[in-house]
């Protein structure tokens, strides 16, 4: 959630700093600040509010400082004010820090160092850390025995008593040479220059200045100095790490002409399925399956269904996974947070019945305090786009733990941990604790609001449900080969449905500009999508938007419809089209105005306002029909003259529980 930087090297550390606070902007904040060192003395810059506010700050206080630390902040402990705002300070001795996460026990370590005549002027969590370093300080001058780097033993000494999730930025003025971070759950990884060296909770920061990076596990601390870089465990233990080189141009986080961030993000849509495809589907296997089918008569399918492994050895998937993670496999458990949560809900419509695996979707912030009952077979997924939701990465060590122990217990059965990532990050936490990781390859995602990470995460399901069914023969050959087909028409769709419906919805949400409340109705695998898209509206437009199954109307909610509550509907030809139309010819008996996600066809008449979708199996729908309810929530918002890429009191990386 909120953003550290840190800079030591050649440079004015202010300019690479506010370059770097820019770009973790989409993290989501609510204030910023920026400690430089020069000439002994600690410079400490904050301010409530965006950035221009910092910068404006900035100018009348220049300075040539070549070490800093910068931070943006979303608030936990304490409101939005600049006294809350970070860096903070422990002025006697110099110290400043900027911190990521939360202290759990800031309050006993706020009651001690009170008492020990330290002062505290803000409401936060992280102003014991610089109060703590200094006490440790004082303690080290006085010793006879000095450790070769007094700062870094002070913070070491510091870190053993915090608990909680923290990632840690110090500067000292006494050391003007060292630049001290430090790793507990949170992350944060290094930058490598030319005579300098960079850090921050995110490589978006410090991607304009270098390409090779070092990622800091948990229970790590560093060292960097003009000289280099020194890497310790908790335990004072020198470490040897090997940089990696990132894989991204900077290119990817400018506008590139769009007028946000979100908007070009829902156009890349197209490219992200095409790197989907290109990343988890075989194009050996559909080339075969096509020629099978045109070959063979329908007779001779059937028997290829029944000796499918011997005819067609080749999955259609190549995601790679070890046939432990699938052998015996009873069902699958999934733990996620917000529009990964939706993304989930349709990968267990998929897991169900493409795979034919029952299939659970759990808040990952209520499955750490009510687990279910530990089941023999079970693979555990966990969601999340950032790869650092702190729940999520919670919930997963938790499962880990209780399955671990419960191996070899008397009642038997394959209790161990089977667990599957999905992130978009490579470099993120969960990509490096999990021995199974989907990547969903989006690219960086500056919007709050997710779009395109959304679209691949629901790629990521269905290559696991395809690949599943292909393992377990759950589905015909000709039904697999259906499926994998109609996913490779998907970005041409894609592209037609945004070229010819991105005007006509731009002007329709004109329409919806002062509306107070939306309803959005969607049945079978199109209900997560009516969920995910009175999400979308929330976030960006702030209208109140609910989602809900489109045959739960009339067993309340209907209550709230009259001529001001528009009800969108997502009616795609398949098993449930005629129900959701009688679903919302009820809302349109209630004076609704009824916006249809759907085909043209001789029943689009039906609603006032049409969102067309092009002709497409039922079963891959969502990757199209989300596409519009994202259109209709950016144009509202942007016309509400709303942070389309900066919702308030959102943050993009939720890093705290």
């Amino acid at each position: 959630m909120c953003g550290i930087v840190g800079y030591i090297g050649t440079q004015t550390a202010t300019d690479i700093l506010l370059d770097g606070l820019r770009k973790l902007e989409y993290r989501g904040y609510d204030s910023a600040g920026i400690a430089t060192l020069w000439e002994g003395e600690i410079q400490c810059i904050r301010a409530k509010g965006k950035l221009y506010n910092l910068q404006t700050r900035l100018q009348d206080h220049s300075s040539p400082a070549q070490i800093g630390i910068g931070h943006t902040r979303w608030a936990t402990h304490g409101k939005p004010e600049e006294r809350n705002a970070h860096p903070h300070l422990n002025r006697e001795q110099g110290v400043a820090v900027v911190q990521n996460g939360i202290i759990e026990n800031h309050r006993d370590l706020r009651d001690r160092l009170s008492a020990l005549g330290y002062t505290f002027e803000s409401d936060t969590d992280t102003e014991t850390i610089p109060h703590l370093i200094a006490h440790h300080l004082t303690a080290i001058a006085a010793e006879t025995a000095q450790p070769f780097s007094p700062l870094l033993e002070a913070i070491s000494r510091a870190i053993q008593e915090l608990e909680g999730a923290f990632a840690i930025a110090v500067i000292c003025a006494a050391y003007p040479d060292e630049l001290i971070i430090a790793r507990q759950q949170a992350p944060l990884c290094i930058g490598f220059g030319q005579g300098e060296f960079f850090c921050a909770s995110d490589t978006t920061a410090i991607a304009n200045h270098t390409q090779t990076v070092l990622s800091l596990e948990n229970g790590e601390i560093a060292k960097l100095t003009p000289l280099g870089v020194e890497v310790y465990n908790f335990q004072g233990e020198r470490l040897r790490k090997q940089p990696r080189t990132l894989d991204w141009n900077p290119s990817q986080v400018e506008k590139q002409g769009f007028r946000h961030f979100m908007l070009k993000e829902i156009h890349e849509q197209p490219e992200v399925m095409r790197a989907c495809l290109g990343a988890y589907f075989n194009g050996q296997w559909l080339e075969k399956a096509t020629q099978n089918q045109e070959t063979q008569n329908q007779e001779t399918q059937n028997q290829e269904i029944q000796n499918q492994e011997t005819q067609n050895p080749l999955s259609p998937v190549q995601l790679r996974f070890s046939d432990d993670l699938y052998s015996d496999l009873q069902q699958v458990q999934i733990v996620a947070c917000g529009t990964s949560w939706h993304a989930s809900l349709v990968g267990k419509y998929l897991l169900e019945q493409v795979a034919g695996i029952p299939t659970t979707v759990h808040y990952a912030s209520e499955f750490r305090y009510a687990p279910t009952p530990l089941m023999p077979h079970t693979l555990t997924i966990g969601v999340t786009q950032s790869g650092e939701t702190a729940d999520t990465l919670a919930a997963l060590e938790m499962e880990q733990e209780r399955r671990n122990h419960h191996q070899g217990s008397p009642q038997g059965g394959d209790y161990r941990p089977r667990l599957l990532g999905i992130t978009n990050r490579p470099e993120s936490t969960l990509a490096h604790v999990l021995p199974n990781v989907i990547l969903t390859p989006a690219g960086v995602e500056v919007g709050v609001a997710a779009t395109k990470t959304f679209m691949a995460q629901l790629m990521a399901f269905y290559a696991l449900a395809l690949d599943l069914a292909h393992h377990r023969h759950h589905l015909p050959s000709d039904r697999l080969l259906a499926l994998v087909s109609a996913l490779h028409q998907l970005p041409k769709q894609m592209e037609a449905l945004l070229r010819d419906q991105e005007e006509p919805i731009a002007t329709l949400a004109h329409e919806f500009v002062d509306t107070h409340d939306f309803i959005f109705l969607g049945r079978g695998i199109n209900f997560p999508i009516a969920l995910e898209g009175a999400l979308k509206l929330k976030e960006i437009s702030y209208i109140h938007a609910e989602g809900y199954p489109a045959g739960e109307m009339k067993h309340g909610p209907i209550a709230l419809l009259d001529a001001k509550v528009p009800v969108v509907a997502i009616a795609v030809p398949g098993a449930v089209y005629e129900k959701v139309l009688s679903n919302a010819q009820e809302a349109k008996a209630r004076d609704a105005r009824i916006i249809g996600v759907s085909t043209i066809g001789r029943e689009a008449d039906m609603f006032d306002d049409l969102l067309a979708v092009p002709p497409v199996d039922e079963l891959v729908s969502p990757l199209l029909t989300v596409i519009p309810l994202q259109l209709l929530s950016y144009y509202i918002a942007a016309l509400r003259g709303l942070d389309v890429d900066q919702p308030r009191n959102l943050a993009k990386s939720v890093t705290v529980e």
